[in-house]
């Protein structure tokens, strides 16, 4: 029997954007620590499958698929590890359409509603660092709080989420999407 693995499908944002928010997530991580990871929106949260499943439904809800904008509305704090600090998505219609698309294809159930989030910081903060981290975003970049940008690539990475040092994380395949 194939090996399961934990998967994800994550939406990235422009080549041309990663550098700047690369810079914000390592000014934060300098002073609050946390693992280094890719700037990503998820898309489908963590499933277990085998590869070869995961890479033919990857395939299959990338069919078709347009790209679409995400606006942020602000710098947001969560209460567990891998929603420590982060930029919290308008959930417009395509940003969430999109989600429950590729959800479908992958037959991933979700616990919560989706609430769409690019994280800048992962770790287990108190209250007052995670406000401290939250500030400091808008120091190290001022206008993150009304970035808007486009996603059109989707990515399949393999996300261990037992690894909190993120080291086994990797890109399995990626698919770029239609622009109309």
């Amino acid at each position: 029997m194939e090996q399961k693995n934990v998967y994800s499908v994550w939406g990235l944002p422009p080549v041309e954007l990663r550098p700047r928010l690369k810079k914000l997530m390592e000014g934060l991580r300098s002073e609050f620590g946390g693992p280094e990871f890719e700037p990503h929106v998820t898309v489908v949260g963590a499933i277990d499958l085998t590869e070869r499943e995961a890479r033919d439904k990857f395939k299959k809800a990338c069919d078709g698929l347009k790209l679409y904008n995400a606006k942020v509305e602000r710098v947001a704090t969560g209460s567990f590890f891998y929603q420590c600090v982060y930029l919290l998505l308008h959930p417009t219609s395509e940003v969430v359409e999109t989600s429950e698309h590729c959800c479908g294809h992958f037959g991933y159930m979700r616990s919560t509603p989706y609430m769409p989030h690019l994280s800048l910081l992962y770790g287990d903060l108190s209250e007052e660092e995670k406000q401290k981290a939250q500030e400091k975003a808008y120091v190290l970049d001022e206008g993150i709080g009304s970035l808007e940008f486009e996603i059109s690539q989707l990515a399949l990475y393999k996300t261990d989420t037992r690894d909190r040092s993120l080291k086994s994380w990797e890109k399995v395949v990626d698919c770029n999407l239609d622009i109309d």
